[in-house]
This record gives C-alpha cells, structure tokens and sequence, in this order.
C-alpha cells in the first residue's frame, strides 16, 4: 500500500495537527444539513470522539448557537454534571465575560438531600443549579437523570436555561433523555442515541465559546 497517499504529513506543532484534522473532517463528512454557524460545533464534537456517526445525530434547536452566544457574553453560569466537563471547557474564555463554571454534584448539601431523599445527586444537583443559573447554560454529557430532571424543571417553569447542551452517553435512559430535551422549546444542543459524553459536550460548549470570543472582532 502506499501510504504517501493516504496520510497527510506528520507535524508535532499543535495548531496544525488541529488544523490538519479539521481539513480532514471537512473533507470526510461531505455534504451535511447544518448551517454555518452550527457546524464549528459539529466540527469539534467530531474532532472530540472521531465518530462521524455522532457528529452526523447531533441535533440543534434554531436558537441555539446564538442563545449560547449571548449566555457566555452576558456572563452567564455555565453548570456542568460532573467535573470532567469542568475540567475540560475553556474557563478564560468563560470568564472573559464575566461568567463562571460550577458543579453542584459533590456539595455537601446536595450529598446529604440525595441521601435523605434516596436519589442520585444529579437531580439534586440539578434542582440547586436552577435556583442558582437562571439563563446560564447547563451542560450535560454523563448523567441522563441530570437531563431529565432538568427538562422536568423546565416543564414546570422552575428552570430558565438559556442553553442546553445535553449529550449524555449510557444505556439506560440517555437516548431518551435527548429525546425529550429535541422536544423542548428551548434553546439546546443534542444528539441522537446512546452516543455522547463529557468530551463531546465539553468540544461543543469550547466551540460556543470561541465563537462568542470572536463576536465583534
């Protein structure tokens, strides 16, 4: 086999390996039915997990990209389920605007209303969250329970999110999660399936946040 042919040159400089995957993506997804302002955020969920089966399920209510814009701009909470994701996302960028990224899953009170009420902690979690991020955005890429109790909030009009960006991965209850948040009339990110994760939920938020950065410049 000649591999001349097949592989781009190597590099160890970070910005061109990213920029030679990005070539790379482009060229393999072909045509697509996302619009320009949505497909950076597919870009880098595919760049995140090298599955272009997901990157094709995800999933943009008509609002969504601009909603996130405008959360990270005004200086939004970003919530996060778990640490991963606030590990993972650009918290300059975040901060930039005055915004904040927090997780509420290992609060001392959120331990002990999960145990007194023998639930997880996500729901907790979820429920203190609300109280706290009116019009932030709420990323969700491991507990399908976070999703659902937040979507419950939303129902309810005890939660007023300004975006969510819920991907969770797993077999129980994280396909129909995403189900349910496609039928929300709020601004969100999702995707199709069991497929999902901290990784691709932090590619899309980092994506949202570039693009705020870039707004005006």
């Amino acid at each position: 086999m000649d591999f001349s042919t097949k592989f781009k040159p190597m590099t160890t400089q970070p910005q061109e390996i990213e920029g030679l995957s990005f070539e790379m993506i482009t060229e393999e997804i072909g045509e697509h039915p996302f619009t320009e302002e949505q497909y950076p955020v597919v870009q880098r969920i595919i760049h995140a997990s090298a599955d272009f089966e997901l990157g094709r399920s995800v999933l943009f209510h008509p609002n969504a990209i601009q909603a996130g814009i405008e959360a990270i701009r005004s200086g939004k909470k970003l919530v996060a389920d778990v640490q991963m994701i606030q590990s993972g996302v650009s918290k300059p960028r975040i901060e930039k605007f005055g915004g904040s990224v927090h997780v509420y899953i290992s609060d001392p009170d959120v331990i002990e209303e999960a145990k007194r009420l023998n639930t997880t902690r996500a729901i907790i979690a979820m429920r203190k969250a609300v109280k706290e991020a009116e019009g932030g955005i709420f990323a969700i890429g491991n507990a399908p329970t976070a999703l659902l109790e937040l979507i419950r909030l939303v129902k309810s009009g005890e939660a007023k999110p300004g975006l969510i960006v819920g991907m969770p991965v797993g077999f129980v209850s994280a396909a129909e999660s995403k189900e349910e948040l496609a039928l929300l009339d709020v601004p969100f990110i999702t995707n199709v399936g069991r497929k999902g994760g901290s990784p691709v939920t932090v590619a899309a938020v980092n994506a949202i946040s570039i693009m705020a950065e870039k707004v005006g410049s």
